[in-house]
């Protein structure tokens, strides 16, 4: 992922030489993201690819035009009322040319109209919610990483065999829902019987791992629980009500190394990655 920030704001870091940005003798960007709060190891990954593709770009000068790059920092703290207050102020306050961010797509989607008030872009990365890009878009908005769609139909292909029975597993809010709704469309033969969705909170995953296993432990032929999550919790902890007894598999989609260190103790398990 980082290879793809880094590339990405090569590209940003040529197009901020346009006269469009401000007349003083700096480039301000404004980098919204989580800081702190439960996507605080996302938000982390962002903000030192952020740097490493602006001093690449720069030739570890971090200047563009003789104009000095001026990177401003905002914890959104996965809030959306506080991302959308902290970007309003990066706009007005702190004289930022562009923003970058945020790392939810919660948050993302609270920031839309804001970009669109201040009529400055909002290059998004690292949410990947549809919506963002979608039907909640602006011509403000622009997008550097890959969205929900991709990462689900991507999944979809790897499980989706006839025989197959499917239920899926995603926090309660736009990454969760926008990635079941594609990964549902794009099954051509396996069926989905049941969407668990759960607050993104969630440290205790016993009542939802139940819920998916009645409907899936009397289903014939292979049976899996595909998993849509990221931050704070373990989902994949549904593994310890026994699946094996019933037949049934985890399956899930890449992610960043933190996340994947629990993929450790599912030795075969598919998916796609990004």
């Amino acid at each position: 992922m980082q290879r793809r920030i880094l590339v990405a704001l090569a590209a940003l870091a040529a197009t901020l030489s346009a006269p469009v940005f401000s007349q003083s003798g700096e480039i301000r960007i404004a980098h919204v993201y989580s800081k702190t709060g439960p996507l605080e190891a996302y938000g982390k990954q962002t903000q030192t690819g952020l740097l490493l593709g602006l001093n690449y770009a720069t030739g570890g000068s971090m200047a563009i035009n003789g104009k000095k790059i001026v990177v401003i920092e905002k914890d959104d703290q996965g809030k959306p009322d506080l991302g959308k207050s902290l970007l309003a102020s990066a706009y007005s306050d702190d004289k930022a040319d562009i923003a970058v961010g945020p790392t939810s797509s919660g948050v993302a989607l609270a920031l839309l109209p804001v970009a669109e008030e201040y009529k400055k872009i909002l290059l998004v990365e690292p949410a990947v919610a549809d919506a963002i890009t979608g039907d909640k878009w602006n011509k403000y908005i622009f997008r550097t990483g890959r969205n929900s769609s991709q990462d689900a139909i991507s999944n979809a292909v790897a499980i989706d065999k006839p025989g197959v029975t499917i239920a899926t597993l995603a926090q309660d809010y736009a990454f969760g829902r926008d990635g079941v709704k594609a990964f549902k469309d794009a099954l051509k033969n396996a069926k989905l019987v049941h969407e668990e969705y759960l607050p993104t909170s969630t440290t205790d995953f016993t009542a939802g791992a139940q819920r998916l296993i009645d409907k899936l432990k009397d289903q014939p032929g292979r049976k899996i629980i595909w998993i849509v999550w990221a931050g704070a919790g373990n989902p994949f902890k549904i593994a310890d009500m026994d699946l094996k007894r019933y037949g049934i598999e985890i399956a899930t989609g890449g992610n960043i190394l933190p996340a994947m260190a629990s993929f450790k103790n599912f030795p075969g398990m598919e998916g796609a990655t990004y």
